[in-house]
């Protein structure tokens, strides 16, 4: 049974960690098998939004510790490709050409809770469980979480929720900025689809274009990020695909 699973439907590419029984827990295989599977989705250009989910009501409780004991017995290097193949799945999403969005019910413990830090957008049920649980074993974070978290909520709330362990909500989670939106497990997969669709029915042109902009000025200050922009929007416009947005915007 593959770790990974994937397909696409009008626009919308679904990527599913696809081990239930283990609460979608990290293992080597797994960690490459997304790497594989978002730049398989992100080449395709019919696809406009990209959606990461855990199989079996949970999106993934971490590394997998008996695959983590197992590595340990082959010392440092046995180890290091559980890690390596983890962390280029999630530099994958920021390279990744359309939006990447974290659905997230159940747990998101540890590894799991580093992919939603990665991810473009995340969306989450109320009653999720997340939390970066690591210091709770005594163990240092290894997905992202000591260099994201405190650029997501800043340095107070990124050492809080490490050093404690603390577990948030979605709605916790929504207020800290870690989620777009929060909504109840009753209608949390009708307003996921809702916005996915409404992702997958814009102008894969201006979609990547803006995820582009945002990244590029979140590495540069702010007036290099603003010439960017004035660059792009001139370019856009004056474009066919730009020249069709303005017409359809002057006859409203």
């Amino acid at each position: 049974m593959s770790e990974v699973l994937s397909h696409v439907e009008a626009g919308c590419a679904t990527i599913t960690l696809n081990r239930p029984e283990q609460m979608n827990a990290i293992t080597v295989e797994l960690g490459r098998a997304l790497h594989e599977a978002i730049d398989d989705c992100a080449a395709r250009a019919d696809v406009t939004v990209i959606d990461i989910r855990g199989a079996g009501g949970n999106f993934c409780a971490g590394g997998d510790f008996a695959e983590v004991e197992r590595l340990r017995a082959d010392g440092p290097n046995g180890l290091r490709p559980l890690f390596v193949n983890f962390a280029q799945a999630c530099r994958a999403i920021a390279r990744c050409p359309v939006p990447v969005v974290a659905v997230v019910e159940g747990v998101a413990m540890a590894g799991g809770f580093e992919l939603m830090q990665a991810a473009d957008i995340t969306l989450v049920a109320d009653d999720a469980r997340i939390a970066d649980n690591h210091i709770r074993f005594g163990q240092v974070p290894g997905g992202g979480s000591t260099q994201r978290l405190a650029r997501l909520v800043g340095r107070q709330q990124a050492l809080g929720l490490l050093l404690s362990g603390d577990r948030l909500s979605g709605v916790d989670a929504e207020r800290l900025g870690l989620a777009y939106a929060s909504w109840s497990p009753q209608e949390f997969d009708g307003k996921v689809e809702e916005f996915l669709q409404t992702l997958a029915g814009r102008r894969r042109d201006a979609v990547t274009g803006i995820k582009s902009l945002v990244y590029q000025g979140l590495s540069s200050d702010l007036d290099a990020g603003l010439d960017l922009e004035l660059d792009a929007v001139v370019d856009h416009i004056s474009g066919a695909a730009g020249a069709a947005g303005v017409t359809t915007f002057s006859q409203r």
